[in-house]
């Protein structure tokens, strides 16, 4: 990913930066050690995961309900629940395991898209259990099925009234709650599992999870930020030993700006090689498979009703505004395409009030957008970071439910930002999708549904060069880093992927399947843990 020297033999590592790069011979006149351990790897940059949480590393804590197979972060496979029954026998094998009886049952990763539609409902949960509060998240993380208990504590059964309340066949509560009012009124009495209470475990999960994917950078892009969390993450990332970058992004909804714009003004002066604070994080709509993110019309393609506001239309100008003159970068999800508009329009008001060059705002998922959108985006200096996993995993879905056919091979347009010039990056935004950049470029080279559909392909497809760029030196571009990492070139931190196998001369199609041996973080070496 270096322009001025795309391959080379060796690399000359010092204090934790490279000298130089090149061939055996161009670095001999460098006095130093030599080492040979990696003759038979290949060395990437160390991948940069762009838009992923957390959550990564506390949700392993917990039982996983979802239908794929997932990597754990000791590097064990995982297998999927592919139905119903699966679940709850799953649930109550985890449940039958606890000791605390008033402990909550907290499992992740459910989605009804991928067993056929069919819907977790408070009477199945109450099989599992009818005196223990269950809790089960999405894949999405919008979207919790709980049981009939926690419904009868958050006083939430007969509140079908209540802005994501799913009514059920009966006019009582369904178990499914959607969007942040009705999800917050159970996070008051039970408390959240996602936010607030993670511990040094959970970090340390999270950059195994890393590890075992190349990954060398990665986010935290939703955080309240909580003295205690603020304290783990500069305890952690004080150790030589961990084997991780770190991006917070503050979440919006946890702070009036000026109180945001002061914490990270604050937090900034304890940033370190390992720990850049400087991000806020606003969410605008919900996500286009639950149903909740906002379209234009003509909407649903199955005419289901419009998504949800996360930030009131009138609202969000005034955030955008406050941030963007305090000089902070906002990354901005936004799942459907009047999420999009909105915001767009929201950061033209605000670059117009005041110019700031080089803002770097960027737009996260943005899956819908046209290319009218992202001319937008070219002309305000806006960038966009893609879902691309999201093309595998619910593809099909969007083809024949939420968007239609036309609308559907557009989706997560990499081709189209990468032709108009827009600096763009793709993500997991792990838990939701699986933490792995080699298979996230995958998708965005193949775009290959899991059913087999190709969505867009002829025009929106990646070469397996600008994949990988998009998982390096793009994703370290939209968090301002790109002057430390992203690239294998002089001065840059010393950091990389160590892969088995070259992604560039395999099979686009088995770009996926390159072996990871682990990462380089700043010099030192870390192997990716293995079950």
């Amino acid at each position: 990913m270096n322009p001025s020297r795309p391959a080379a033999t060796h690399v000359a590592v010092r204090e934790g930066r490279i000298v130089a790069v090149g061939t055996s011979e161009e670095l001999n006149s460098i006095q130093g050690t030599r080492d040979d351990r990696f003759q038979d790897k290949v060395l990437l940059p160390g991948f940069v995961e762009g838009h992923s949480h957390i959550m990564e590393g506390v949700v392993w804590s917990q039982p996983y309900v979802g239908a794929g197979d997932r990597r754990s972060p000791e590097g064990r496979l995982v297998p999927g629940v592919r139905d119903i029954d699966a679940i709850i026998a799953r649930l109550r094998e985890a449940e039958a395991a606890m000791t605390d009886p008033n402990a909550t049952l907290f499992a992740w990763g459910f989605d009804p898209l991928h067993i056929g539609g069919r819907m977790l409902t408070r009477q199945q949960l109450d099989q599992v259990s009818t005196t223990r509060p269950i809790m089960v998240i999405h894949a999405s993380f919008h979207i919790i099925n709980v049981n009939t208990l926690v419904l009868e504590r958050a006083e939430l059964l007969a509140a079908t009234d209540i802005s994501g309340v799913v009514a059920g066949r009966d006019g009582l509560a369904s178990g499914e709650l959607q969007g942040i009012a009705a999800r917050f009124k159970v996070f008051r009495v039970f408390g959240n599992p996602l936010s607030g209470n993670i511990t040094s475990a959970d970090v340390e999960r999270y950059a195994a999870s890393a590890c075992v994917q190349g990954v060398t950078t990665i986010t935290d892009l939703h955080n309240d930020l909580s003295d205690q969390t603020v304290e783990l993450y500069r305890a952690a990332t004080a150790r030589d030993s961990f084997g991780l970058r770190l991006v917070p992004a503050l979440s919006s909804a946890s702070h009036a700006p000026d109180r945001g714009i002061a914490k990270i003004t604050a937090l900034r002066q304890g940033n370190n090689e390992k720990l850049h604070y400087g991000i806020v994080k606003l969410v605008v709509d919900g996500s286009i498979q639950g149903f909740t993110a906002r379209l234009r019309w003509p909407g649903y393609h199955n005419g289901a009703p419009n998504g949800l506001w996360y930030i009131a239309p009138e609202e969000l100008p005034r955030l955008v505004d406050a941030y963007h003159r305090a000089g902070i970068q906002l990354h901005i999800h936004t799942n459907g395409d009047e999420a999009t508009a909105l915001a767009l329009d929201a950061i033209e008001a605000a670059q117009t009030a005041m110019p700031r060059p080089d803002h770097r705002h960027t737009l996260q998922h943005c899956q819908m957008a046209d290319a009218a959108q992202f001319r937008r985006m070219k002309a305000l200096g806006v960038c966009v970071n893609l879902f691309a996993n999201h093309v595998y995993y619910w593809g099909d879905s969007h083809y024949e439910l939420t968007m239609g056919p036309e609308r559907a091979g557009r989706l997560d347009a990499t081709g189209t930002a990468h032709r108009l010039g827009v600096p763009y990056a793709i993500h997991s935004d792990a838990p939701v999708t699986p933490l792995a950049p080699l298979f996230t470029a995958w998708c965005a080279v193949n775009r290959t549904s899991s059913g087999g559909r190709q969505l867009g392909r002829e025009t929106e497809a990646l070469s397996v060069e600008q994949a990988l760029a998009a998982v390096t030196i793009g994703a370290a571009y939209t968090l301002k880093l790109d002057h430390l990492v992203g690239s294998i070139e002089t001065g840059k931190l010393a950091d990389f992927a160590v892969l088995d196998d070259n992604p560039l001369t395999v099979s686009p199609e088995k770009l996926k399947d390159v072996p990871v041996w682990g990462t380089v973080v700043g010099g030192r070496v870390h192997r990716a843990p293995r079950a």
